[in-house]
Parts: C-alpha cells; structure tokens; sequence
C-alpha cells in the first residue's frame, strides 16, 4: 500500500500535467449547414469569438440552458459574439427545425447530419457540450454539462475585448 501511495504521490503530478499542460486544440475548418441551408465553413467565423453549443431536443438540460444561450448571445453579440447551436446526428431534423422556429433562436442553428462536427470538435458525446473559440480560431474552453453562465460571461467580455 505504501509503494501504491508513493507512486501516485511523483506520478500524479506528472499525468495532471499531461493532462492540464495548456495544449490547446484548434477549431476544425469544417462545413456545416444552417437550418436555410446555407453552407459555411468554422475559418468564415475566424476573428471572432465564437460559442458552440452541441445540443439535441431529447435532452433536457440542453433545452434548460437554451434560454440562457439566447441571453448571452444577445449580451455579447454587438460586441462581435458569433453562437452555432449544433444539433446531434440523432436528433430528428422536424424536431430541430420545430424547436428553433418556435424558440425564435436568433443565432446560427445547424444539425450534424454525419456527426463529422462532434468528431472533429474533440469527440463530442455528451449534450449539452459548449465550446468557446477565440478570434484565433483555437478552442480555450469545453462545458460539459450547463456552463456556469457568471464565468462564461466573464470569460466572453475578456475574449472579446482582446484584439484580434
């Protein structure tokens, strides 16, 4: 037991700084599709700070949180925000189309229909999953789960007030 301890005493340092050492992912130039069917590429989006929210209207914390999505776009948009709320492979197009029309979400809606953006934005499993990209186009933070709104806010107005 005690070779145990002292093992995980000098290797759990070393695995949290593996784990914690900063290395950031950049957003995959990927194409998504909007729900009027105009096709965009993530490098169009680059320059602004931009929050992607994978969803899906099965789930609801998802649902729960949309509200407070919709707010904080409306905060932060005039200062640049961009927000992609991307529906899961899984969710049924109707629903999606249906949710967001009755909703009014003002932000760019789009559906994962091969589930290549959940892939290529890190595996993305889980809903609700958001991510907040820099004007670099690099990925400084995941929820999973509801984000909590305070810092995600402060986190956006540091972002955003950050020349390009």
């Amino acid at each position: 037991m005690r070779l145990i301890r002292r093992m995980l005493t000098l290797l759990l340092p070393i695995l949290l700084a593996a784990c914690f050492s900063g290395a950031q992912q950049a957003a995959p130039n990927l194409t998504f599709t909007q729900l009027d069917g105009s096709q965009h590429t993530f490098s169009e989006l680059k320059g602004k700070v931009m929050l992607v929210n994978f969803w899906a209207t099965s789930c609801s914390t998802c649902v729960k949180e949309m509200p407070q999505i919709v707010a904080t776009y409306q905060k932060f948009r005039g200062q640049g925000l961009e927000t992609l709320a991307i529906a899961m492979e899984y969710d049924p197009p109707a629903y999606v189309m249906q949710f967001a029309q009755t909703r009014q979400l003002p932000f760019r809606v789009a559906i994962d229909h091969s589930g290549d953006l959940a892939k290529g934005f890190g595996e993305v499993q889980l809903t609700p999953t958001t991510l907040v990209v820099n004007k670099k186009g690099i990925i400084v933070k995941r929820y999973v789960g509801e984000p909590d709104f305070a810092a995600l806010h402060a986190l956006l107005a540091q972002l955003l007030a950050e020349a390009g």
